[in-house]
């Protein structure tokens, strides 16, 4: 078999399981839209649910999955990026270091419900915060922050050396190489596992399950103590809790949750895009 032949059947066999992976999540996509686009309407996005859920809209729930979002992005986004920092650019190569590392990624494995559970003993319950926002949001935070420290990292390792050894050698100190070159290159990277972890916060049940979310909450929240509703927890409330639910609401429902995490992992293509182009290397 010639080095051409190897090379097409290479091809053809990627593009194969490529299409086994793409196929059905575009199938499932295309049968949420179908399903749900006739309860999408400005209503639905703009008014609280009404007669048992079963009227009404999602406006809650929207809101709720917003300040949620926002809540994981301020407890996780600057411990995260601090920790990346100082793994890729302080901490030697050390046992220490390998093993802060192989715990990161398999803390990155553990299901979310166990990040629940844990949110439940350690902020409701031995903090006192109670079901609310912030208790939701530190557990968010937490679960996220695996991820994104390690994409962190892995951007900031990705800088070329000769960044560094310029900027030290025209007088720079170690956090000024870091904070005016170092950073600004591996932005694009950074911003990326933000944006994507903050996209699984988003779409997560179990976490908010034991720490934030109502069952049924019309009013929006007066503070980070209140609970409040999310779009996740209310799918699955309207799916499986409530008799007599048009099936029309709950995939609408999934749409406006899947549209919202697609937005996120959208801007972060986006956002990748632009700031590849304006690096330096």
């Amino acid at each position: 078999m010639t080095r051409q032949q190897t090379h097409r059947i290479a091809i053809t066999v990627m593009t194969i399981v490529s299409a086994i992976v793409v196929i059905p999540i575009i199938m499932v996509i295309g049968y949420v839209i179908w399903m749900g686009i006739s309860a999408v309407n400005w209503e639905f996005l703009t008014q609280a649910p009404r007669n048992g859920m079963t009227e009404g809209g999602i406006m809650p729930a929207i809101v709720g999955t917003v300040i949620l979002t926002l809540g994981t992005a301020i407890v996780s986004m600057p411990l995260s990026i601090a920790t990346a920092i100082y793994l890729a650019e302080y901490a030697g190569d050390n046992r220490v270091t390998r093993w802060v590392r192989l715990a990161m990624v398999n803390l990155a494995g553990i299901p979310s419900i166990v990040y629940g559970l844990f949110g439940l003993g350690a902020f409701v319950l031995f903090a006192g915060f109670g079901t609310s926002i912030i208790a939701g949001s530190l557990t968010l935070g937490i679960m996220t922050m695996p991820v994104v420290i390690s994409t962190s990292e892995e951007a900031i390792l990705a800088v070329p050396q000769q960044f560094r050894t310029v900027s030290l050698s025209l007088g720079a100190s170690k956090w000024q190489t870091i904070w005016h070159q170092i950073l600004p290159q591996a932005l694009p990277g950074i911003l990326t596992g933000m944006i994507l972890g903050l996209g699984r916060a988003a779409g997560e049940t179990a976490p908010i399950l034991f720490t934030v979310a109502a069952f049924y909450l019309p009013q929006l929240p007066q503070s980070i103590f209140d609970q409040t509703m999310a779009l996740p927890y209310h799918l699955y409330v309207i799916a499986t809790q409530v008799p007599g639910m048009p099936v029309s609401i709950q995939y609408g429902t999934a749409l406006v949750l899947l549209g919202f995490v697609l937005s996120l992992t959208l801007i972060a293509s986006l956002v990748r895009t632009f700031m590849r182009r304006q690096r330096e290397w």
